[in-house]
């Protein structure tokens, strides 16, 4: 991958086929291992990571299941197309984070929100309680409060996307939400205000998202989340 941008490392394995998986499956995002390249054999890799063969072909069976890699006899063990990988699947999420994230990572990022988030707004002013409302407003208080460059900022913006999600009363929409957060929380963090104008800019945008979504305009509240999703990308520097 190139024109990396950050770092941010994830969750550690708990097993040994598990960071096996994990070690392999960072080399394929970093693109230390390319597409169509072949994985060395179960000789090599054995001795490389120190573990049984039932140890590897337990982590190769993961990393089959997840759209990484594929096998076949006679040809071996072969690093699948981009395509192929399991996006959704929150270990793939976490090795992207470990392996740097890069401005085709958060536009990809960006286009899934768009197909997604605006619709959820659009049902939540259709659908949401005073609690929600409540729940929303809490997040951009903690928004304004906190420094734009702030790991506070960033977590108060998840919690309102978070909580935009659940107030459309669609479970998948919610459940998306779960399964992208770790990768939200670094786009956040990417996307953070640098300076104080920056700042009272993004905090009026979200305003503008519960304000719409409190007044029960659903178009309104669809093109708030659009903008947002727009203002953030323009941070992160990952529109061209």
């Amino acid at each position: 991958m190139t024109s990396q941008i950050i770092v941010i490392p994830a969750r550690r394995a708990h097993s040994n086929h598990a960071e096996v998986a994990r070690t392999i499956g960072i080399d394929i995002i970093a693109g230390r291992y390319g597409e169509g390249a072949k994985l060395p054999g179960d000789a090599e890799l054995t001795l490389i990571f120190g573990v049984s063969r039932p140890v590897l072909r337990e982590s190769v069976k993961t990393l089959v299941a997840k759209g990484l890699l594929s096998t076949k006899a006679r040809v071996g063990t072969v690093v699948r197309e981009r395509a192929a990988w399991n996006m959704f699947d929150p270990d793939v999420l976490a090795w992207h984070l470990d392996a740097g994230i890069n401005k085709q990572f958060l536009r990809d990022l960006a286009e899934i929100r768009l197909a997604v988030e605006p619709r959820a707004a659009a049902l939540a002013a259709e659908r949401r309680t005073e609690n929600d409302l409540e729940v929303m407003r809490r997040a951009v208080a903690r928004m304004a409060d906190e420094p734009g460059a702030s790991s506070g900022f960033a977590e108060a913006d998840l919690a309102l996307h978070v909580a935009v999600a659940a107030a459309s009363g669609n479970p998948f929409m919610r459940s998306i939400g779960a399964v992208i957060e770790a990768a939200l929380r670094a786009s956040f963090v990417l996307s953070a205000p640098v300076d104080a104008r920056e700042h009272g800019i993004a905090v009026a945008a979200h305003e503008r998202i519960v304000e719409t979504i409190a007044d029960k305009d659903a178009e309104a509240a669809a093109a708030a989340m659009t903008n947002v999703i727009f203002n953030g990308l323009r941070r992160q520097g990952a529109t061209g």
